[in-house]
């Protein structure tokens, strides 16, 4: 029996957060909130509907167009993000209860995460200093001055998935505010609380009213935040399928949008690589959420010769991995993070049974966790990349181990995906990763490890997103330009 049944550490469940205020809802209608590791309700929030979305734009548009928010100078914003970050390192704890009980992920694992939150409030806080918000040029059209200038887009429309809110309210919120754009997070119905934490955040440090606000809604309320004429810009994570609809709506009416999608990304294992450590490596990173992060490295692509030794090394390394409680220290995974998931992850499985790719390890529920949505650790070989389980994205602890004639096949093979979110080359040899690394048409490469880096960029190729998140990246993407041509320099760009 699990006893990871602590109450949702949120004052306000019953509320949403519009205007600086926690209101009451339109109606009375609420949201379950599943406790993934014993199917017991974590909360209940409030569910938001069409006349509550539009009192979140309101209040957003309000603040906007004539609060102070956009007016401050990004140094004064920066103080606000150095505020935050330090009541996120406050509710640290929190934060990491809440991840581990919406979504599964182990608390060894959301605790340090938890605690990184708010470096990166606190790096976008120094691009106050160093990125350059106004530009001069030369003009050549007339005028002595030519300056671009670098401001908010506008009202921002935040959509949060279930897997890791808390980062990605991090990597949307942060840039954004610092631009001076005000934010309406639409929190997922299955994860909402660490948005409900960032509001009682805000309200603390005194934010000024509008500038953040946060709502939890279904799919269908949530597009009426997509479709309104007061959003000038949408971010989202989440499913290549709600990217390409949400993408559609933007483009009826020339909405901004970042869009960071699904992956089915690729660790092409090269010849001079052991088979041991890069199953280890494989193994430890699939752990991770259970597999359920859009850059999982799930197609496995080695040379014919070394295939079977790769899946019998990888089936050793899945066979360690002890799947239980995410808040017992000694379980290395976690469950999914609902009933839903679950059945989604064992559908691909028997699929890939049924096209004849070779189920080498798991692939059914843990004997012994009667409660929680559990699956073993999975995989499958002698995958032909043409099949359903190597083509889409099963977002669970399931890999396929695909052979390939030569290193150009294995590249070709990596590169024969509608996605591009992710990828891994394996190999002793620095120039040979780089030189591969050149060759796949992946968001981030990594050397050796499945990695990413929101310190750079972090997005997509293909149908992987569109725009990048991240330090380097992500701030541009709040930002519209505007071209200003003078007879002289004014005293201050500050004044405005």
């Amino acid at each position: 029996m699990l006893d990871n049944a602590q109450p949702a550490p949120i004052k306000y469940p019953d509320r949403l957060f519009i205007g600086g205020e926690w209101v009451a809802p339109s109606t009375k209608s609420k949201i379950d909130v599943i406790n993934s590791g014993t199917e017991e309700i974590f909360c209940s929030v409030a569910e938001a509907q069409a006349e509550d979305i539009n009192r979140a734009v309101a209040a957003a548009r309000q603040a906007f167009d004539q609060g102070p928010w956009p007016r401050l100078t990004h140094k004064e914003r920066a103080g606000f993000l150095r505020a935050i970050g330090q009541e996120l390192d406050a509710r640290a704890a929190d934060m990491a209860q809440i991840w581990t009980v919406e979504s599964g992920v182990t608390h060894a694992l959301s605790q340090p995460t938890a605690a990184y939150l708010s470096t990166y409030f606190n790096l976008y806080a120094d691009l106050a200093d160093s990125f350059k918000f106004v530009e001069e040029h030369t003009p050549l059209g007339g005028g002595n001055v030519g300056l671009l200038v670098h401001e908010p887009v506008g009202v921002v429309g935040a959509i949060i998935p279930w897997n890791g809110p808390a980062l990605l309210i991090t990597h949307k919120c942060a840039p954004a505010l610092l631009a001076g754009c005000c934010v309406i997070i639409k929190a997922s119905p299955e994860a909402p609380c660490s948005a409900y934490v960032l509001a009682e955040i805000c309200e603390k440090i005194g934010l000024p009213p509008g500038v953040i606000n946060v709502v939890t809604a279904q799919r269908e309320v949530s597009e009426l935040l997509v479709r309104h004429p007061g959003v000038d810009k949408i971010t989202f994570t989440g499913s290549t399928a709600a990217g390409r609809r949400i993408a559609s709506l933007c483009g009826e009416r020339i909405a901004r949008c970042t869009l960071e999608l699904g992956g089915k990304s690729a660790a092409v294992i090269l010849d001079d690589y052991d088979l041991g450590k890069a199953a280890d490596v494989i193994a430890g990173s699939t752990t991770f959420l259970s597999g359920q992060v859009c850059s999982a490295l799930t197609r496995i692509v080695v040379s014919r010769p070394r295939h079977d030794r790769l899946v019998e090394a990888l089936s050793a390394a899945f066979q360690k991995i002890k799947v239980g409680d995410p808040f017992d220290p000694t379980c290395s995974m976690g469950p999914l993070a609902m009933s839903r998931q679950r059945d989604r992850v064992e559908g691909y499985i028997a699929t890939g049974i049924a096209e004849g790719a070779k189920l080498a390890c798991g692939g059914h529920r843990p004997a012994s966790l009667n409660r929680g949505y559990f699956i073993e650790p999975t995989v499958f070989g002698n995958v032909n990349n043409n099949q359903v389980i190597a083509r889409e994205e099963i977002f669970g602890p399931v890999v396929s181990v695909i052979p390939a004639e030569n290193e150009s096949d294995a590249v070709a093979i990596a590169n024969d995906s509608i996605f591009g979110l992710n990828a891994s080359v394996f190999t002793n040899d620095s120039d040979k990763a780089y030189k591969v690394a050149r060759q796949l048409r992946s968001g981030t490469v990594g050397h050796n490890a499945f990695r990413s880096d929101f310190s750079i960029a972090f997005g997509g190729f293909k149908q992987s997103g569109i725009g990048r998140e991240g330090l380097k990246g992500g701030l541009p993407p709040f930002l519209e330009s505007k071209t200003v041509i003078l007879d002289a320099a004014p005293a201050s760009y500050d004044e405005f």
